[in-house]
């Protein structure tokens, strides 16, 4: 199945400068309908308003955190719970990986990336494009 880039991209992170880096990135490989979120809680309520083919969180935000974004997207109900979440972080500790993936994440990124690494990522949730 064909990746379809006209859907709607969340991407969420507290520094504005990262957003930035991803929606450009994102731009690169085609994906042009990018929504940004700049903590968890607003993630959340767009999430809840919308519908995403695909969520990109950081891990460290204040006053929500991407892993609790991530329990809370996995623990609603609907289409939601199902979106491919892939977790973007500085920190690349096992014990977060492990946590990330018992919480259902789709994938895991660690900073600093490029856009072949994102892709890489991408297909690897979403299948090849």
């Amino acid at each position: 199945m064909a990746v379809d880039k006209n859907m709607n991209v969340l991407i969420v992170d507290d520094y504005q400068t990262m957003l930035r880096i991803i929606r450009n990135l994102l731009k690169q490989l085609g994906f042009n309908n990018v929504i940004e979120a700049t903590d968890g809680s607003a993630a959340f309520e767009a999430l809840s308003k919308d519908e995403f083919g695909l969520v990109i969180s950081d891990w460290n935000m204040e006053p929500m955190s991407g892993l609790e974004l991530l329990k809370q997207v996995r623990a609603s109900s609907g289409a939601m719970k199902d979106v491919p979440f892939i977790m973007v972080t500085a920190e690349s500790k096992t014990e977060n990986v492990i946590a990330a993936k018992k919480a259902g994440v789709n994938n895991y990124i660690v900073k600093p990336f490029n856009a072949e690494t994102l892709k890489t990522k991408i297909a690897s949730v979403l299948g090849d494009f």
